[in-house]
Order: structure tokens, then C-alpha cells, then sequence
């Protein structure tokens, strides 16, 4: 599904938790991230957790935490963004099956300018956020560089492509590094970009994709990603980008490993 160079945990977009199975009893509502028109503006559902815990403060000053008890994870987000409720889950839907069906998402979202572009795709409007993030579990997986490796080139062409074979050229899929927060956290990030995608519409735009990969407090997988709008002018700068991502931390024990 992504890039025939690619290896399975590409394809698969990491594990079974990319499905929307956060909230899939939950009402579908869209909270508008970051999506081109040629990808779906992403759909979410909202489900209360009696146990969330937004207590968390943040460690960048002047900052919001967006916490998520699901997985037991914390990150800051700068006061401008927008914090959905832990229980909401986003994710941009699976174009080539054209089944509302995920391609790939996460929980606990937050987004900066939910509504940055509108545009109107096949008589219905849409809004795309500058930019989103959130965390998601990695049943199944194996190691964090490849979730990493493999969260980010999905979510980067799940959201500004419009997942075609075609479309394969333009995925430019980063190396996986070591890397640990400020809080201590160790695991694997990699970036992956969408470079000269056509157009179409104007909301369209190359886009890029961030992904933390790491071990909760109960052992398990799970990981904290990043995407947004690459070449515009209000683009999300990377200085901003890795200090979310020296932010994330653990939180609390995990409600599911």
C-alpha cells in the first residue's frame, strides 16, 4: 500500500491499533486535521474514559499537555493548538477501499488550525488542519525503529497522497534513529516526506510525518507521531517539531497494553 520498496510493516502501517478501534462505538464526528483533498479529511469518534487523568502539567512553559491514558503517554503541544478529548480517535481513511475503513490513525489528538484550508471535494466541504498529532499502540510490533520508520511513510502518504500506485513516487521514507526525550524516554524516530504530489485542489500540498516509537510502562508498543503541510507558508517549523517531540513522556499506568 505505501512504496514497493517497502516491507510489511509499511504496508500494514504498523499494527492492528491503526484501526479505529478507539472509538468505534463512539459518535463520528471530524475534527479536521491535517489532510490534502485528494486524502479524505480524517474521520474521528469520541468516546469518554472515566479513567483519563488531565492533571498533567506541561514541561514547556506557557504550553498545553495532551494526555492520553490509553497508552499512558503525555506530550506538550504550544498554546495555540487545539486538545481533543483523550478519548477521540482520528485517523485518514483508506482511499483505495473507499469504505470509510482507516488507513491509519491515532488517539488522543491535537491539532494546530483545524481549520487552515477549506475546500470543497465532490460538492462536499472540507477543512484541513495545518497540523495534527497524537498517540496510537503498536500490538504486534517488534522493535521501534521499524514502527517508526514505518508510522511516519504511512502517515505521510495516507494523508497527502491519494494512496495510489501512482503515488508511490513521491514518498521519500526516512532512517530510523535513536533518540530520547527530555523526560528520559528512549526509543526510535523518523521523518517521512510526500515531495511533488499534483495539485489539484487548493488545499492540496506535499506533507511530512513524524514518528516517536517507544515502550510504555507496562513493556508494550506504542508510539507518538506528528504530520502537517510541507512547502507552505504557514508550515509547522521543525525547531517546533522537535520540541514537541522532546516532550513526550510517559504517563501514569497504561488503561490497555
Amino acid at each position: 500500500m505505501v512504496t514497493a520498496a517497502v516491507t510489511g510493516f509499511l504496508v500494514l502501517g504498523g499494527s492492528k491499533d491503526d484501526k479505529a478501534d478507539d472509538g468505534k462505538d463512539g459518535q463520528h464526528t471530524s475534527p479536521s486535521p491535517t489532510a490534502t483533498a485528494s486524502s479524505a479529511a480524517p474521520t474521528s469518534s469520541t468516546t469518554d474514559n472515566p479513567r483519563a487523568d488531565t492533571t498533567e502539567k506541561p514541561t514547556v512553559a506557557g504550553w498545553k499537555v495532551v494526555v492520553n491514558p490509553k497508552y499512558g503517554t503525555a506530550f506538550d503541544v504550544p498554546a495555540d493548538w487545539e486538545v481533543e478529548k483523550p478519548g477521540v480517535f482520528t485517523f485518514f481513511e483508506d482511499k483505495v477501499k473507499g469504505d470509510g475503513s482507516a488507513y491509519i490513525g491515532f488517539s488522543g489528538p491535537s491539532f494546530l488550525k483545524p481549520d487552515y484550508c477549506t475546500s470543497e471535494v465532490n460538492g462536499t466541504k472540507e477543512s484541513q488542519a495545518l497540523a495534527g498529532s497524537g498517540t496510537k499502540g503498536e500490538n504486534g510490533a517488534k522493535d521501534t525503529a521499524s514502527i517508526a520508520r514505518g508510522d511516519s511513510a504511512t502517515f505521510a502518504f495516507g494523508g497527502y497522497t491519494d494512496q495510489s500506485e501512482a503515488a508511490k513516487k513521491y514518498l521519500r521514507i526516512g532512517k530510523a534513529k535513536s533518540f530520547t526525550t527530555a523526560s528520559g524516554l528512549k526509543g526510535s524516530v523518523a521523518t517521512s516526506y510526500v515531495v511533488g504530489v499534483p495539485k489539484k485542489n487548493k488545499c492540496d500540498s506535499d506533507g511530512k510525518a513524524v514518528t516517536f516509537a517507544f515502550k510504555n510502562s507496562k513493556g508494550s508498543f506504542v508510539s507518538w507521531s506528528l504530520y502537517g503541510a510541507k512547502g507552505v507558508k504557514d508550515e509547522l517549523p521543525d525547531a517546533t517539531i522537535d520540541k514537541i517531540l522532546g516532550s513526550v513522556r510517559l504517563h501514569g499506568d497504561p488503561v490497555v497494553e
